[in-house]
């Protein structure tokens, strides 16, 4: 195994440690993910799609995605899907092979917050 993807598989580990999953009793859960979460996909995706178990507040919530490094890889317009509030999309440019970092962070309408991060790998 090549030391960058030690490092890069070591740093993704620490972010989920420190992130967390964010859950909490009547706060939004992460309910699915595509690509799932801690899948691997042969091709990459032209998105990624959250669905939570409460309607999200569209100006609190968010999805980035961020390569094995920290960089940004998404093309900054995550948005509420306009027919299920449960669900936020965020679209993607070409995707190399490696490994990918979403985090999100979810606000209900109660005003209930969570957060968390999965990864997601391209081809490998």
């Amino acid at each position: 195994m090549k030391i960058h993807h030690r490092i890069a598989i070591f740093a993704t580990a620490a972010l989920l440690v420190l992130l967390g999953n964010g859950s909490a009793f009547a706060h939004a859960q992460l309910r699915s993910a595509t690509p799932t979460a801690g899948g691997t996909v042969p091709t990459a995706p032209t998105e990624v799609l959250v669905n939570f178990s409460e309607p999200l507040e569209a100006a609190f919530s968010s999805v980035v995605v961020r390569d094995s490094v920290g960089k940004r890889v998404d093309k900054a317009d995550a948005h509420l899907d306009p027919n299920d509030r449960t669900t936020m999309r965020v679209s993607l440019p070409p995707l190399a092979q490696g490994i990918y970092i979403v985090v999100w962070r979810a606000l209900t309408a109660d005003t209930h917050k969570t957060e968390g991060a999965f990864i997601f790998r391209v081809g490998e």
